[in-house]
């Protein structure tokens, strides 16, 4: 009893002699201590904020508060373990750190500008990949890419300052290390859990997910980004080899329900017919049928898609992420995503595939696949041969007579493979062994940075200024604006001109083609492999360019078209032309069709079936398909979803959409990204294989 008398009067008197202005000169004294003694720390703290502050606005054109919260949090946590060492030792820790955040900075802004992503520790297997492109590469940086190089060299000067002023001297009289790592460690899980606290749990299953980088950084920062994205592929490193039994068990759920394929009028049509398919490099939608000074861009292509033995897809889009061209390849001979982490062609080539090839081959076809470059790029050398194809003529096959960009000009590759294809096509007729043929060929010509001078400056070279027909009464001379070879404008202009360039190319080769009764029967597939690696902004400037004044419109003009984030995505189609000589296939067709389609599709034709398939026969499903995107972005013939956003752009202003229009469709976007990536990382066709009846839809 006497005991809780003397504890009431403890705290009675506590209370009594509580002095708010004391309190507050103790708080305001602690914090002005804490900053006069800890202003190593507190530099690093500060200028590694501005630098990933930098990061976000140069690279995504937007601040996140809560992304950036969670960068600092992360900031002070792991600058707080730097009282772990000496005084003297504190600045290379803290030095180090800022290093190591500056050259994240750097590759993912340079990285950003060439992908529109982030970079993954999971891509670093695919660096051996960039020598091809260097000067693409360096067409893409600009100086603001190393900005943040002045974090560090800010840092070590006030450092070399704070020791001239004897100020580590002074901070080893006083500092009490861990009273200031508890201090600073607070401050950290403070931030931590507020930020924490705001996530939703939708957010955090994102995050587990991974396949869309660019959100990840929007909600999380970068810090947890890269830690997270460091931490997905360990963990999918050691599933690869100890943890595929859920995998198998989503796997074997998916196409236990998956639908029989249907027949319609297009089954078995082409039947036996030779297969070539054309990747057609960065070749886009919109320049089909685009004039320049009443001058066609693409009239080669342009013929073709009008005649009436071709079938041509105007509503078709690639599906690539950090693999780009070989994304597409992969995507359109095996009906599957592209991987969530790395690139297949790299990381995952050793697999046991579906494919185009394997299943024509079942079918007494001899595959092969043709690429005027060298054999190792995109680890073609090796995964060419996982795909089917029994023959890869690279580079080596191929006298290197006229080099246009990255290598042996399109022409040049198109009429020595027009040799080789007549040697194909004379064995497959003498052997007992094959029937039929099926063959890729691989351009190359139209690969940024567009700009040799063979067609940006030479006497063909397509003309991209403006003619305006009229005449100047000064100068006497015509009026001829700038339009697409101005300077903010230079890399569209010559993208064009290359365009321009290699479609003559293919108009060769079809010559070559409609002169060769070897041709006559013959399934043609033509695809542009992926959109170009050009600027929102430049589009944006091409569209609002004012002939009559040889400027952009403004946003007051009554011209003005908005192009904003959804239509730059809705724009990024490219063409799929399917051509026969004998003219069974016909029309243009506008369905929303993604390259994870064409499989099923021409498979229907050509009498085959792909079991493991996750596109759709485009003929069955038509306008009711939903086209994914490695990044949980999906298009149907009604909406463009913007999955980071989690908003969506309507594109049919005639439909109306019911409450579960969307989520449907995010269901299926998700269980496709992760089914597909499931195979591809566990192996799981090839684990199907080994366990007989395993899928039991057949």
């Amino acid at each position: 009893m006497k005991k809780n008398i003397k504890k009431d009067n403890k705290i009675i008197n506590y209370i009594r002699n509580f002095n708010i202005k004391d309190k507050l000169k103790y708080a305001f004294n602690e914090l002005k201590n804490f900053v006069l003694y800890n202003r190593q720390y507190l530099s690093f703290v500060l200028l590694s904020c501005i630098s990933f502050l930098l990061c976000m606005v140069l690279t995504i054109h937007h601040f996140y508060f809560g992304a950036y919260m969670f960068d600092i949090a992360f900031i002070l946590l792991i600058g707080s373990f730097g009282y772990a060492f000496k005084v003297k030792r504190q600045f290379i820790y803290w030095n180090t750190l800022l290093i190591i955040f500056t050259a994240l900075n750097i590759i993912n802004s340079i990285y950003y500008a060439f992908f529109y992503s982030f970079v993954s520790i999971g891509l670093l297997e695919t660096l051996g990949q960039t020598g091809e492109v260097t000067n693409a590469i360096w067409d893409k940086i600009s100086w603001c890419n190393f900005v943040y190089l002045l974090m560090p060299i800010i840092y070590y000067l006030y450092h070399r300052y704070l020791v001239n002023k004897d100020y580590i001297k002074a901070v080893e009289k006083v500092e009490k290390s861990l009273k200031t790592f508890i201090y600073a460690l607070i401050l950290g899980g403070i931030f931590l859990f507020c930020n924490i606290a705001s996530l939703e749990s939708w957010e955090t299953q994102r995050l587990d997910q991974q396949w869309n980088r660019e959100y990840i950084v929007q909600r999380f920062g970068f810090l947890i980004y890269q830690g997270n994205d460091i931490i997905k592929v360990i963990d999918t490193k050691i599933n690869a080899a100890f943890g595929e039994e859920k995998a198998l068990k989503r796997f074997t759920d998916y196409y236990a329900e998956k639908p029989e394929h249907k027949k319609n009028k297009y089954t078995n049509m082409l039947e036996g017919y030779n297969v070539i398919t054309l990747h057609m490099e960065s070749i886009m939608q919109f320049l089909i049928g685009l004039e320049i000074n009443g001058e066609e861009v693409t009239p080669n292509l342009n013929k073709l898609v009008k005649e009436d033995n071709s079938m041509y897809f105007d509503n078709f889009y690639a599906q690539v992420s950090v693999g780009t061209s070989s994304d597409t390849e992969f995507t359109m001979n095996t009906s599957l995503m592209p991987v969530q982490s790395g690139t297949v062609f790299v990381s995952y080539y050793n697999r046991n595939y579906e494919s185009l090839e394997k299943l024509l081959s079942d079918k007494k076809y001899y595959t092969f696949s043709m690429h005027g470059n060298k054999a190792a790029m995109w680890n073609r050398n090796k995964m060419h041969y996982s795909l089917g194809y029994k023959k890869f003529y690279d580079e080596t096959y191929y006298e290197l007579d006229e080099l246009v960009g990255l290598g042996l000009s399109d022409e040049s590759f198109f009429r020595q493979s027009n040799d080789f294809i007549t040697q194909i096509n004379d064995m497959v007729k003498d052997s007992n062994e094959y029937e039929h043929y099926m063959g890729t060929l691989i351009s190359l010509t139209n690969h940024t940075p567009f700009d040799d001078p063979i067609y940006t400056s030479g006497e063909d070279a397509f003309d991209i200024k403006y003619h305006t027909g009229k005449i100047d009464p000064t100068t006497k001379k015509e009026i001829v604006w700038d339009y697409l070879s101005r300077s903010d404008m230079s890399l569209l202009g010559r993208y064009i001109q290359s365009v321009h360039y290699a479609d003559k190319c293919i108009g060769d080769l079809l010559d070559y083609i409609n002169s060769n009764p070897a041709f006559d029967k013959t399934l043609f597939v033509f695809y542009g492999d992926h959109a170009a690696q050009i600027s929102k902004n430049d589009f944006e400037h091409m569209i609002n360019f004012d002939p009559l004044t040889g400027e952009d419109r403004t946003t007051d003009d009554p011209l003005y078209d908005e192009y904003d984030y959804y239509d730059h995505e809705v724009f990024k189609k490219v063409p799929l032309i399917l051509f026969t000589k004998d003219k069974k296939l016909k029309g243009t067709y506008s369905y929303p069709m993604g390259m994870i389609d064409v499989l099923p599709t021409i498979g229907n034709m050509l009498g085959i079936e792909p079991k493991y398939a996750l596109g759709n026969d485009i003929f069955n499903i038509k306008n009711n398909n939903t086209v994914i995107f490695p990044n949980g972005n999906f298009i149907t013939k009604d909406v463009y979803y913007y999955d980071s956003q989690s908003n969506y752009k309507v594109l049919n202003v005639d439909t109306t959409l019911d409450a579960s229009y969307i989520e449907d469709r995010k269901k299926l976007t998700s269980d496709i990204l992760n089914i597909s990536n499931d195979i591809i990382v566990y192996d799981l066709i090839e684990k199907s294989k080994e366990k007989d009846g395993l899928i039991t839809n057949e």
